[in-house]
């Protein structure tokens, strides 16, 4: 029996509804965590991990934290929980994939 894969969001917004600043922090958190990899997957230090993918949703930056690196690597896991409690951003749990819009570029 497979289960979903359930992922914890964190979300570019503060509690009291503010943008979090800087606006590269998504790609900064995820590329900290770009290190924890699924056994036998390649290392590359010009991607992200499939655990830790930054996102954007809503217009705002968001990291989308697979579960499984839970167990893989807790401390890891927590670092990302503690830089979500400690800057006091918006966090919600799902078990989709967030697609992210690509960029726009000019007006």
């Amino acid at each position: 029996m497979s289960h979903p894969v359930q992922y914890l969001i964190i979300h570019g917004k503060t509690l009291e509804g503010q943008k979090f600043r800087p606006s590269d922090w998504a790609e900064r958190l995820a590329g900290v965590l770009s290190q924890f990899r699924p056994s036998g997957a390649p290392q590359s230090h010009l991607s992200y991990s499939p655990y830790a993918m930054p996102r954007t949703i809503e217009g705002f930056p968001c990291v989308q934290i697979d579960h499984r690196l839970r167990q893989l690597e807790p401390l890891a896991w927590k670092f990302a929980c503690d830089f979500a409690e400690s800057n006091h951003l918006q966090t919600s749990e799902t078990d989709a994939v967030v697609e992210t819009k690509p960029p726009t570029i000019g007006r």
